[in-house]
C-alpha cells in the first residue's frame, strides 16, 4: 500500500510495509494514521532524504542528543577515531548547543567539553563563533556536511553517511524532540535511587540538603560582616543577586565601591555614578528616541562632572555579559532598581522589622515584596533599557519572583546569620520557617536538567517549595559538579543507599561560626 505525502518540493511516497528485498520495514513504526501523516503534511516534521537534503540544525541536534549515529565508526576531520562517551546536556541559554560532553579523539585521554552543531564547517565562522568567548570550551564541531574546516575551527565531526536509519525516518521520529528531554540512558546513576525513595524520605533529603545550602550562604554573609560590616555585607549580597548567574561579579564590584560613591546625592545622582562607573552608559545618543536620548543627556551631564574621581574603579564594558538577557533583566535596569534602594537609605531597617512581622506565608511574601518595592522612576518604570522605546505601560522594577529570589539567597540568609551570631534561636527558627514555606520561584535551566537526571524528569511541580528548588541545587553542587556526564565516582548513589540501609538520618547544617 502506497500513500502520498505532501512535500514543499515534491510528492515523496510512503512505503507502510515492506518492499521486495529489503531487509526491514520502512517507517512501518511510525503507522499510517491520520495524525501521523498530517504532522508531515502541516511541516511540524520534515521528511528528508539523505542523498539530497541538508538537515535542518534542530534535527542535528536531536540526532546529537539521543545518538542515533554509528557510533564504532565515528571518525573526526583529521581521521582519527571518535568515541562519545557522553553527548553533552542541551543548552537552552545561548552559547554551545550541548554542555559537559565527555569525548575521546584517538588515542587522546577523554576530554570534557562543549559541543557545537551546524549545517557545515564554516558555520563556525559564519555564526561568529571563533569571536565569541562563550565558545572558546568547545571541543567538537558536529556538522552534517564535510566542507573544509575554517582556520581556528576544533577537531570536527561529520555525520553524513554515520546516522544509525534514513535521515528521512530520523526525521518522523524525533520530530520536534530537539528540546531539553533526552533519552533514560543518559539520565544520572542517582536518578534510580532517587526515585525509589518513599516521598517523604525525598522531601526530607532535599530539607536537608536546602539547610546546608541556607547555612552556607549565611557562613558567607558571616565571614563578609567580620570585614566590612553587616550592612555592608547585605549590599554586596544584594547587587550580586542583582546580576543573576552571568553578571554577579561586576554587580558585586559595583557593591565592594559603595563607601566611594554612595555620598549623599539624589536618585539620578546615584544612577549616574552606578551607569558610570559599570561602563554600560552609552557613548552616543540614539537619535531615534527622544525620551531615552534626554535621560542619557541628565545622566551624562551628572556623570562628567565626577567621573574624573572615579576613574581609576571604572569597569571595562567587557566584564559584562550581555548576550540573551532579556530586557526586563538588563544590568542598567536592576542598577536603576538599586540606586532607589541606596538612596532611601531604609532598606536594612525595614528588612529587620519584616523578620519579626506575623502573617500567613503569603502575607509574609508580600510583606517582603513591599519592603523591596520603590516608587514610580520617570524614566526606569517606562523603559527596559536606556536604548529601548517606551513602554505601553508602567513596569515595576521588582516583581514577586524576583523577590522571591531575594528573600532565599540573600535576605534570609543575612537575617539567620545575624540570629545565629546573636544567639536568637526563636528568631533563627522564625526565619527558618519561612525558609521552608517560601513559595517555588521561577524554574531554570539547572533545575530542569537536575529533574531530569536526578528525579528522572517530571515538571516544574516537582518541586512544590523554593526549598525544594535548593535542596536539588545543593545536591548538583556537591555531587554533579565534583563528577563528569557519566558520574565517574559519585558518591550519591551510595550515600542514597545507606541511608536507606540504616535507616540513620542525615545530619542537619550547622550554624555558621
Amino acid at each position: 500500500m502506497v500513500r502520498f505525502i505532501l512535500r514543499a518540493r515534491c510528492f515523496l511516497p510512503l512505503d507502510i510495509g515492506v518492499r521486495s528485498g529489503e531487509k526491514g520495514p520502512r517507517l512501518t513504526a511510525i503507522g499510517s494514521s491520520f495524525y501521523a501523516e498530517w504532522r508531515v503534511r502541516a511541516g511540524v516534521v520534515p521528511l528528508l532524504r539523505e542523498d539530497t537534503d541538508s538537515p535542518p540544525e534542530r534535527l542535528l541536534q536531536a540526532i546529537w542528543l539521543h545518538q542515533r549515529l554509528l557510533r564504532d565508526r565515528l571518525l573526526s576531520r583529521a581521521g582519527e577515531p571518535v568515541r562519545v562517551l557522553h553527548p553533552g546536556f542541551q543548552s537552552l541559554e545561548g552559547g554551545p548547543d550541548f554542555r559537559d560532553a565527555l569525548i575521546q579523539i584517538g588515542d587522546s585521554p577523554a576530554r570534557r567539553g562543549d559541543i557545537e552543531v551546524d549545517v557545515r564547517p564554516s558555520g563556525w565562522r559564519a555564526h561568529g563563533h571563533d569571536r565569541n568567548p562563550a565558545f572558546v570550551g568547545v571541543i567538537l564541531h558536529v556538522t552534517w556536511e564535510g566542507d573544509e574546516a575554517p582556520a581556528g575551527c576544533p577537531p570536527g565531526l561529520t555525520l553524513r553517511g554515520l546516522l544509525d536509519a534514513p535521515l528521512g525516518e530520523l526525521s518522523l521520529w524525533l520530530g520536534n524532540e530537539g528540546g531539553p528531554g533526552f533519552p533514560p540512558s543518559l539520565r544520572g546513576r542517582c536518578h534510580a535511587p532517587l526515585q525509589t525513595l518513599a516521598a517523604e524520605k525525598r522531601d526530607e533529603l532535599l530539607r536537608q540538603a536546602a539547610l546546608v545550602r541556607l547555612a552556607s550562604k549565611a557562613g558567607w554573609f558571616q565571614a563578609r560582616a567580620r570585614q566590612a560590616g553587616w550592612e555592608q555585607a547585605l549590599w554586596e549580597g544584594l547587587f550580586r543577586a542583582l546580576g543573576y548567574k552571568h553578571n554577579a561579579w561586576p554587580m558585586q564590584r559595583l557593591a565592594e565601591l559603595r563607601p566611594r560613591w554612595a555620598a549623599e546625592v539624589g536618585t539620578l545622582g546615584v544612577q549616574a555614578r552606578l551607569l558610570g562607573l559599570s561602563g554600560l552608559l552609552p557613548p552616543e545618543l540614539t537619535r531615534a528616541l527622544p525620551v531615552a536620548d534626554g535621560y542619557v543627556r541628565q545622566v551624562w551631564d551628572a556623570w562628567w562632572r565626577e567621573r574624573d574621581q572615579f576613574a581609576d574603579c571604572v569597569l571595562p564594558r567587557e566584564a559584562w555579559r550581555l548576550h540573551g538577557i532579556r530586557p526586563a533583566n538588563h544590568p542598567q535596569r536592576r542598577l536603576a532598581l538599586a540606586s532607589h534602594w541606596v538612596r532611601e537609605q531604609k532598606l536594612p531597617a525595614r528588612l529587620q522589622a519584616w523578620c519579626t512581622t506575623a502573617g500567613s506565608p503569603a502575607a509574609v511574601a508580600e510583606g517582603l515584596l513591599e519592603c523591596l518595592r520603590t516608587g514610580a522612576d520617570d524614566f526606569w518604570s517606562w523603559h527596559w533599557t536606556l536604548k529601548s522605546r517606551r513602554l505601553a505601560s508602567p513596569a515595576t522594577l521588582l516583581g514577586p519572583m524576583r523577590a522571591g529570589d531575594l528573600a532565599m539567597n540573600v535576605v534570609i540568609p543575612w537575617l539567620w546569620a545575624r540570629a545565629a551570631e546573636g544567639g536568637n534561636a526563636p528568631l533563627r527558627s522564625g526565619l527558618e520557617a519561612r525558609y521552608f514555606s517560601w513559595p517555588a520561584g521561577e524554574d531554570n535551566s539547572l533545575l530542569r536538567l537536575a529533574r531530569e537526571r536526578l528525579l528522572g524528569g517530571g515538571s516544574r511541580r516537582t518541586l512544590a517549595t523554593a526549598a525544594a528548588q535548593q535542596g536539588l541545587t545543593q545536591l548538583v553542587r556537591d555531587f554533579c559538579e565534583h563528577s563528569n556526564a557519566v558520574c565517574d565516582e559519585c558518591r550519591l548513589p551510595a550515600m542514597i543507599a545507606e541511608w536507606r540501609t540504616t535507616g540513620v538520618s542525615l545530619p542537619a547544617a550547622a550554624a555558621p561560626g
